[in-house]
């Protein structure tokens, strides 16, 4: 339900790139505008995915040929992207987390390998694969943030570790998967686990030497949350004193997940850090009454503090594991005539929202899934005591008969419209270009009790094709309008597209596919201009590069996540895998395990 009088075009369009900060030694901003090179996973602070790169353009892109490529040595799911730094590559893996620097002006030489030494019992609480999002540079340091929760500051010339420091404690079931943002002079990082009853957290530290500058819970006490009850809002009101633990039975908060696993953003003028959060914990609706905040909720954090400006719960009292991380992207659009600073956000629950980022205000929330079933809309009406929530249907909630019942036919999956896989927007064209899914399930809540460092999940997944999902196809790349919240274009695809976008000036768009297809369609009309078929399944994020005069793509090929983690694990019990295992059968008959970088050029650079 689109908010009336929306402007239909994205005119004015302002690619936060990232104004330079103010800070003396950052110099990530100064890279950041610089194309050739890429220093954090989602090329910008405002995470749209776009390059500025021309080379490769709508006309030639046929003609891209694999220009060279970089076996990783390790067979688990392989998400995120290599960095460009100074013309040095560098490629991460999945678990054991292994780092390697390439020489860019000697066909890939390894110039370092940094190899952390783990306990490999950290596998066993990883919840969908053993996948990690990529590194990040600041300051001459490449930071490492590994599946134990240890955050290591590598030097980017050497690979001496310049220091490294604990942010959890996988013993009570934090990981890690995702990625670390450098802004200014702290490093943000997030926190897994929630699958564990981990309490999640956002944490600053400072990058000269890895101490704590802050730390924000998702749950509890105001104090612990960063939270200012007077000054803190929800859709333009107070959150009010004790707004967390007055929306959870006893102490649930402080098993109560919410754990920040996905992506960051950062406006530099706002100076606020935006992110989502995750599922409460445990995944049985029934032993955690109420509407569990912070969990399933968008953060906007100053970042010099870490305290709430704003925030807003997506989906109050989750019942589906609908986990609220996916990425916020950041634009500056007209709206009704005059510029708007924006925020839109794909969640798993398969709603797209848009929102002024100032302020918090919600502007759009449509469907960009038409399976979504869980709930009718989004109340838009400011009038209304519910505005901003979503309207449910009944039909599909996961408690209405309690405990060990099956629900069936919930769209999406809990894995998701679209799960973590980072879109891409184009100033060109206005659009946002997303990988999604079109999965359904049953769902069999069940008691569960809490055990440190013990699965606390509490519920039995089976997911499969959504009914309307034409010739079997469970995926599709789209193209998305945000201001008046509709599809433009769509692209079936056979399984559920797990690679992140990548947007160019060149007018192309690519994405890869689990078979392990690298595409490039044409921006305007999805029309598809290239396809190569890499060695594995693609789950990684597409990313572009410049080095003497020549533009490079490329891709990590490795199948796995949790779309994936039944081929990757080698998985027989058809329940394993949060139900993923069966759901994804199929493509054992298209791929294999793999882990490589593959990297295209066009044959005369031009």
């Amino acid at each position: 339900m689109a908010a009336a009088g929306m402007v239909g075009v994205a005119a004015g369009a302002a690619l936060l790139a990232g104004a330079l900060s103010a800070h003396a030694g950052d110099d990530v901003p100064a890279r950041i505008a610089d194309p050739a090179q890429q220093v954090i996973q989602t090329l910008d602070y405002a995470n749209t995915r776009y390059s500025r790169l021309d080379q490769i353009n709508a006309e030639n892109v046929g003609k891209l040929k694999v220009f060279w490529t970089f076996s990783t040595g390790v067979l688990r799911g392989h998400e995120g992207s290599p960095l460009v730094v100074d013309g040095i590559m560098y490629v991460h893996t999945p678990f054991p987390n292994n780092v390697y620097a390439l020489d860019l002006d000697h066909e890939g030489r390894i110039l370092w390998k940094y190899e952390p030494r783990q306990d490999n019992e950290v596998a066993a609480i990883m919840c969908c694969d053993l996948v990690y999002r990529g590194l990040a540079y600041a300051q001459g340091m490449v930071f490492l943030h590994q599946a134990d929760t240890t955050i290591v500051a590598l030097d980017a010339r050497t690979g001496a570790v310049r220091w490294r420091v604990a942010n959890g404690d996988p013993k009570r079931g934090e990981s890690n998967t995702a990625t670390v943002m450098p802004v200014k002079d702290k490093l943000i990082v997030g926190i897994a686990g929630a699958e564990f009853g981990a309490r999640g957290h956002i944490s600053a530290y400072n990058i000269k030497d890895g101490t704590l500058a802050w730390r924000a819970y998702s749950t509890g006490p105001d104090a612990q949350m960063l939270i200012d009850p007077e000054k803190t809002t929800e859709l333009g009101k107070p959150v009010g004193p004790d707004s967390s633990l007055k929306s959870w039975e006893g102490e649930q908060w402080k098993i109560g997940g919410g754990a920040p696993w996905g992506w960051f953003a950062y406006d530099s003028k706002l100076n606020l850090v935006y992110y989502g959060s995750a599922n409460p914990g445990t995944w049985n609706p029934s032993q955690r009454p109420g509407d569990n905040k912070w969990a399933m909720t968008i953060f906007a954090r100053d970042a010099d503090t870490g305290v709430a400006r704003w925030v807003y719960q997506m989906t109050p009292h989750d019942q589906w594991d609908y986990d609220g991380v996916n990425e916020m992207i950041l634009t500056d659009q007209m709206v009704d005539g005059r510029l708007r600073t924006l925020l839109t956000h794909f969640d798993r629950n398969g709603f797209a929202y848009t929102l002024d980022r100032a302020t918090g205000e919600l502007l759009v929330a449509e469907k960009f899934d038409p399976s979504v079933n869980w709930a009718k809309g989004i109340d838009l009406d400011k009038a209304s005591p519910t505005y901003g929530r979503p309207i449910l249907d009944p039909k599909y909630g996961t408690e209405a008969e309690g405990e060990d019942v099956t629900y069936q036919g919930i769209c999406p999956a809990a894995l998701g419209s679209k799960n973590q896989q980072p879109a891409a927007w184009s100033p060109d064209t206005g659009l946002f270009y997303v990988p999604t899914s079109h999965m359904c399930m049953d769902y069999e809540p069940f008691f569960v009790d809490y055990a440190v460092g013990q699965p606390y999940v509490g519920a039995t997944l089976t997911m499969y094709p959504a009914p309307d999902a034409k010739d079997g196809h469970t995926g599709s790349f789209i193209a998305w309008d945000n201001l008046k919240g509709r599809v433009a274009w769509t692209i079936p695809e056979r399984f559920s597209v797990w690679s992140g976008a990548l947007a160019t000036a060149g007018g192309v768009v690519f994405y890869g596919t689990l078979e392990g297809y690298l595409k490039a369609v044409d921006a305007k009309t999805g029309k598809e201009l290239f396809r190569f078929k890499t060695p594995s399944g693609i789950v990684g994020n597409v990313m572009t590069y410049e080095h003497r005069g020549r533009q490079y793509v490329a891709v990590l090929s490795g199948i796995g996540g949790w779309a994936g983690i039944g081929l990757a694990a080698g998985l027989t019990d058809p329940n394993a895998g949060s139900g993923a295992k069966d759901a994804y059968a199929a493509l054992s008959s298209y791929t294999a395990l793999g882990g490589q970088l593959t990297v295209f050029a066009l044959p005369d650079g031009r």
